[in-house]
């Protein structure tokens, strides 16, 4: 339901209007096998490899 104009502070109003509610940018790190950038803590999806393993098989073009 609807509040009157004058019951909001212009303060308050103007906090939600306000750019802090965006969200932020993921993490990213180079992976150690081919330099690529990917997400901490995940498998590589370019090479397969996670924390200096092969885990996932790729192939090759």
């Amino acid at each position: 339901m609807a509040v009157p104009k004058r019951r909001v502070s212009k303060a308050r109003r103007d906090k939600r209007r306000s750019n802090v509610w965006k969200l932020s940018a993921p993490t990213l790190v180079r992976c150690k096998q081919c330099g690529e950038y990917t997400v901490p803590h995940k498998v590589c999806g370019n090479c397969g490899y996670y924390n200096g393993r092969l885990v996932v098989e790729k192939e090759e073009d």
